[in-house]
């Protein structure tokens, strides 16, 4: 009896249990943690989603207006002529033998070849690339993202832009959409499309590499630009590999904001700095490029540098809010206009100068021809010139920068002028002395002064050779203001 009782108790204890859970199950009574964790491992990511999306998006409908271009350039040397020059050196005796020799030899051919990236423009086959892409380019050949391949003419170039247009007889094209490249942000997503190995590979649909615009208005500067005015471009982490110039960098609604130019990098592969023109630039000058005709900027005539504070505190200036006037090239628009040596720049036209690359910019882009006022500080004093703006010549030089030689005076050692160290330093002028040393943490050091500056005057005496020099630095007292072919430079008593 007392068995039969634990058997019933068991089984009623086992039967609540049993409607207990069916109770639960129907309610859905589970633990909030349980039903939250099972919700979370299912909810979609909707951002990642997107952006995701958005680059599929752009690589197949911006990515078909993308090409590759290559490009063949052939070199002839004549009579076997060594790119090395003789090895003789200056004896003409020998000379003589040597090129003798070469001359019986048969003329010789080499062929340079070259590849870029493009972005078409226009359904009737207009491509915009780099200058450089095609830069001395003998034959032009331009690969679709769907493998055909065209012959490329090129219509337009500027090699100060660095861009280009490349036609090909084609029709109803793919094309990109050109976006807005002036109002950018930093951190904005970018795509960059190239198509480099379009002819390497038997695919020829374009890379994508994504990244953010990791700075706006970035400089190469001279010693990597050269002739051309990599002044105003956009910076992005986006990979820009070799090969990729002249390809889109765009925006995730496909719109195209730059086109890819550069890289930086130490080993000339991608280290994460890559450079594109705005879109914008391009804009400007597309129907020019298109018409085959010469893109013309306007010029000044002179060689100007940035102030420092010490140069603004020598000037009586209030700060360094303004462009010095290093040189006013002979003949110039600026010295037929009155602006000389020393003057201080503070406005052009209606815009403040307060940088170098402010007044680069807004010279450049001033139309040939037209009239401008200048406002400038010239001994403490405000007067305005009216410059007419000229044609910036082609292939414009800087100003060379050699000098002479004495003691030291204030951490400067110079020479004179002469015909070895003009052509050592590749000076034109024949006046002036040249720096051959600087000693380290002088005045002349910390000036910014270099070896290979050429003096032309020190405190607005004229320096012509090494006596002239000897003789206005042997008593000079306080501090020198110095001009050279690089600009001013000020050089502190260092007593």
């Amino acid at each position: 009896m007392k068995k039969r009782t634990i058997i019933f108790g068991l089984s009623f204890i086992l039967i609540g249990l049993i409607a207990g859970l069916a109770l639960s199950v129907k309610l859905d009574i589970f633990t909030p943690a349980q039903s939250q964790s099972l919700k979370q491992e299912t909810a979609p990511v909707p951002e990642a989603v997107k952006m995701e999306d958005a680059v599929i998006n752009v690589a197949s409908t911006t990515g078909k207006a993308v090409v590759s271009i290559s490009t063949e350039h052939v070199t002839k040397i004549k009579g076997g002529r060594s790119y090395f020059g003789s090895p003789f050196g200056d004896d003409d005796f020998f000379n003589r033998f040597f090129n003798d020799y070469l001359d019986r030899m048969p003329d010789r051919s080499f062929k340079q070849s070259g590849l870029g990236s493009g972005v078409i423009i226009d359904s009737e086959g207009y491509i915009l690339t780099n200058e450089h892409v095609i830069n001395g380019a003998d034959k032009i050949t331009v690969k679709l993202s769907d493998g055909r391949e065209f012959k490329g003419e090129a219509k337009g170039k500027d090699l100060r832009s660095d861009l280009a247009i490349i036609k090909i007889e084609a029709r109803n094209l793919p094309v990109a959409n050109l976006g807005d490249s002036d109002n950018l942000k930093i951190g904005q997503w970018t795509v960059a499309i190239g198509n480099p190995f379009g002819f390497a590979m038997d695919n020829p649909e374009p890379t994508v590499t994504v990244g953010v615009i990791s700075a706006l208005h970035r400089s190469l500067g001279k010693v990597i630009s050269r002739e051309r005015d990599y002044a105003d471009l956009i910076q992005t982490d986006a990979a820009i590999n070799p090969g990729n110039s002249g390809g889109p960098l765009v925006n995730l609604k496909g719109e195209v904001i730059g086109i890819n130019v550069a890289i930086f990098s130490t080993s000339g592969g991608y280290q994460g700095i890559g450079f594109a023109i705005p879109i914008n630039s391009a804009k400007k000058i597309l129907s020019e490029l298109i018409a085959g005709k010469k893109i013309l900027y306007g010029w000044l005539g002179i060689t100007v540098q940035d102030l420092t504070d010490d140069m603004a505190k020598y000037f009586g200036l209030p700060d360094k809010n303004g462009i010095l006037v290093a040189k006013a090239m002979e003949n110039s628009p600026a010295q037929k206009a009155g602006i000389k040596e020393g003057d201080v720049i503070k406005k052009f036209g209606n815009k403040n100068i307060t940088n170098l690359k402010e007044l680069l910019s807004a010279v450049a882009k001033t139309q040939v021809g037209s009239k401008v006022k200048v406002l400038l500080i010239r001994d403490k004093k405000e007067l305005t010139a009216e410059v007419q703006i000229g044609e910036r010549p082609e292939n414009l030089e800087e100003e060379a920068s050699p000098s002479a030689s004495v003691e030291n005076w204030r951490g400067l050692e110079v020479q004179d002028l002469d015909s070895l160290n003009s052509r050592r330093f590749r000076s034109e002028t024949k006046k002036g002395v040249v720096v051959v040393n600087i000693e380290p943490n002088s005045p002349a050091d910390k000036s910014g002064m270099v070896p290979g500056d050429i003096i032309a005057e020190i405190n607005k005496q004229p320096v012509k050779n090494i006596s002239d020099y000897q003789k206005i630095t042997k008593d000079l007292k306080g501090d020198a203001l110095i001009i050279t072919g690089r600009g001013y430079f000020l050089l502190k008593d260092s007593e």
